[in-house]
């Protein structure tokens, strides 16, 4: 069978702790390292004799390769310790080692203890055991810290592979006398106890977990150094200063805070500082809010609700103008001559605006009135008199003598045949047939009670 090529593995089977993916000490994904010198031809004579040991919890030491065994990424090895003997797992070897010893300051002295062998299956069935009594011990720990009214968090236990000692990790805000609790426990588990201190992101980098951002925490993959995170990161990237957005899994504020504030602080330098409200004859402009990276600010007339953006030159130039004891205008006008500037550039805009709408009216006007015949323009234009009406008809005269009431008689008129009919002089000219009168001219212009007035008139 051919061995794995990405472990160097002769056997077939993978490397590390052969759980494939079902490790049950949760540790595989934890501070994991990529040897990418594997491949290249170091002379062995030069070859780093120091290895780094992986242990729970992601803890890293440094031992010696006295007797050059040959390792492999993964593989389980028994190592000194002080009173005893633990077991852990290969996580780097070669110059890379060198490299961390040099950036984590571990000085290469005689300090450093030695690996014995790989770990058989003896050796790692003894670890099992000793394994499986850290969640039993585990609880009963916590229920002996209530009872004592200790104010410590017990988070973790850690077993010795040869089960002689037992390590127990917690924290707590102030100092705690823990002898009587470490001689209730070494007589009632019968081991070596050592009680350990650690801080709230060590604990969260012990413990794992999913962060907001949905990657695994960085405290528990690649963080083995811890920085310090001032709220002062969150005031220069323009976060709200809301304490259940700003602070991680362990209560305290994120590491990631630190991670972009060095580009934040390199583009707050080209925005200037504004340290009162700036002066306008429009009010005072305050300050409230700043986009840091396309370096606008937004201002407001005296807490008003309406922001009115302007660049970072503009504040300046506010700003040197205000040193001087001037206002101008408004944020973005220095004086009225730029307004009524822009009134008239606007208002010419309207001109245009109307003359092009009052052109379209009137073309629309001079299409409809050429489909009518009738139309007086029309009738101008082709040269044709306007029919008026005639005044004094005394026939129609006759008329309102014989019916003085008004009333127009029921009688139907006789039907003339269209040859009978006399042409009018629009029909003779355009041809357009003749429409009948307008109703108005068929109502009584004078009131019957001046009738007699109006034939003395006449």
């Amino acid at each position: 069978m051919a061995g794995c090529s990405s472990c160097s593995t002769s056997t077939g089977t993978s490397g590390g702790c052969n759980n494939n993916g079902t490790c049950g000490t949760s540790d595989c994904n934890k501070m994991n390292a990529f040897d990418w010198l594997s491949h290249m031809g170091i002379p062995t004579v030069d070859k780093f004799d120091i290895v780094e040991v992986k242990f729970k919890g992601g803890r890293k030491e440094y031992y010696r390769n006295v007797d050059f065994i040959p390792l492999t990424t993964g593989d389980p090895i028994v190592v000194d310790v002080p009173n005893g003997h633990h077991i852990g797992y290969v996580s780097l070897q070669g110059e890379l080692v060198r490299l961390q010893m040099q950036k984590r300051k571990i000085k290469n002295d005689d300090n450093i203890l030695r690996i014995y062998r790989v770990a058989n299956q003896k050796d790692l069935e003894k670890w099992e055991e000793a394994k499986n009594r850290e969640i039993p011990t585990l609880y009963r720990t916590k229920q002996i810290i209530d009872e004592l009214k200790l104010e410590m968090k017990l988070s973790d236990v850690e077993f010795q592979s040869d089960n002689s000692k037992a390590t127990f990790f917690y924290s707590a805000e102030d100092r705690v006398d823990f002898r009587e609790l470490i001689k209730i426990l070494a007589s009632e588990f019968k081991i070596r106890v050592e009680m350990r201190q650690i801080s709230l992101r060590q604990e969260a980098g012990r413990l794992g977990g999913i962060g907001v951002c949905g990657r695994e925490l960085c405290c528990s993959t690649w963080i083995y150094e811890f920085k310090s995170v001032n709220t002062s990161a969150a005031r220069y990237q323009n976060l709200s200063l809301n304490p259940s957005k700003l602070s991680g899994q362990c209560g305290r504020l994120k590491c990631c805070l630190n991670y972009e504030l060095d580009t934040y602080m390199s583009a707050l330098s080209d925005i200037p500082e504004v340290d009162k409200p700036l002066l306008t004859e429009a009010g005072s402009a305050k300050l409230q809010k700043t986009d840091i990276f396309r370096k606008l600010m937004w201002f407001s007339y005296n807490n008003d609700n309406n922001w009115h953006s302007i660049t970072c030159d503009r504040v300046r130039e506010i700003q040197e103008l205000n040193s001087k004891g001037t206002k101008p205008t408004d944020l973005k006008n220095n004086h009225t001559r730029d307004i009524e500037d822009q009134i008239s550039k606007s208002n010419l805009e309207l001109e245009i605006l109307d003359k092009k709408f009052s052109k379209n009216k009137r073309t629309k006007k001079k299409k409809k009135s050429r489909g009518d015949g009738n139309s007086p323009a029309l009738n101008k234009e082709a040269g044709n008199p306007e029919p008026q009406r005639q005044k004094n008809n005394p026939n129609q005269n006759q008329k309102r003598r014989n019916n003085p009431s008004g009333r127009i008689p029921r009688t139907n008129p006789p039907q003339q045949s269209a040859a009978s009919k006399p042409a009018s002089p629009q029909s003779q000219e355009g041809g357009s047939e003749q429409k009948p009168k307008n109703k108005r001219n068929n109502k009584r212009r004078f009131n019957p009670k001046n009738k007699g007035d109006q034939n003395t008139g006449q």
